[in-house]
């Protein structure tokens, strides 16, 4: 599922815990390990990362530590490209500012134009972090199929014990709206078949995917999936949400805020992004 994953370093407090959390997921992926760090190279510098590599990952047998200088962002993405990175996991902040919002940190660059798949973890843990509550957006849109099956597979090797899909019900308020002038029968009826198409849309889905020993359960919202999403993942207490990305987003998205950004803007908890 991820041959290659990169890592993009800084040397912050929480750098060893990152390092600890990439080497975990490398390990179940049988994959290669790229550290990437966009700044000057120092011995000091070298010194520490070697140390911390050495602590952590010296069972690894494919390792590769690049030294970048440049802007973060720009480097990071255009050696994702170039070595083919399949996950980029990142560390961001779980809230951000307003100034920060509109001028962008460099987590929020990156993932907004990477063309892998990201991991941002919000809060690593040296002991690495224990996914038991994961909640994968089930919303139709045209990468959802790819969502779910990916969710599914990365759910099962980080060994999660529940998986939530939520869905979001399109144009609900207006159906709803519509189906008010109806009997109170006919608009129970109506309310039933919205939940139940949605239902139908994530079992269609979950057909011929192994689940191994996952519990799966079906959530179904009227409400914005970007709200309801963050919502849901603070009352259950979850460890990870899924999301999907199949757009690129241009400067006037990031004035209107969609959906996506809403949820960048304000993590619930660590989040994994499928690029299409």
């Amino acid at each position: 599922m991820y041959q290659k994953i990169g890592l993009a370093l800084a040397f912050s407090p929480r750098m060893e815990a990152l390092i600890a959390e990439a080497k975990r997921l490398v390990e179940l992926f049988d994959g290669e390990l790229l550290l990437i760090h966009v700044g000057v190279k120092t011995p000091e510098l070298e010194f520490r990362l070697n140390e911390i590599f050495e602590r952590h990952c010296s069972s690894l047998q494919k390792v590769k530590i690049l030294w970048k200088e440049g802007k973060p962002a720009r480097q990071i993405l255009d050696t994702c490209a170039e070595e083919k990175v399949d996950l980029l996991i990142l560390g961001a902040l779980k809230k951000e500012g307003l100034l920060t919002y509109y001028l962008g940190s460099v987590a929020r660059k990156i993932i907004r134009k990477a063309n892998c798949s990201l991991l941002t973890l919000i809060e690593p843990r040296l002991e690495t972090t224990a996914f038991s509550q994961v909640v994968i957006n089930g919303t139709q849109l045209e990468i959802t199929p790819k969502v779910i099956q990916r969710g599914i597979d990365f759910s099962k090797k980080v060994k999660v014990k529940n998986v939530h899909i939520l869905n979001e019900i399109k144009m609900y308020g207006l159906v709803m709206g519509t189906a008010s002038e109806d009997s109170e029968d006919e608009v129970s009826v109506t309310r039933r078949k919205l939940v139940q198409d949605e239902i139908d849309y994530v079992e269609e889905n979950l057909k011929g995917l192994e689940l191994g020993d996952l519990k799966i359960n079906i959530k179904v919202t009227g409400g914005r999936w970007a709200t309801e999403l963050a919502r849901y993942c603070e009352k259950i207490e979850a460890d990870l949400l899924i999301v999907g990305d199949d757009r690129k987003l241009n400067f006037f998205d990031r004035l209107f805020p969609h959906d996506l950004e809403d949820l960048l803007g304000n993590l619930p908890c660590n989040l994994l992004m499928i690029k299409s």
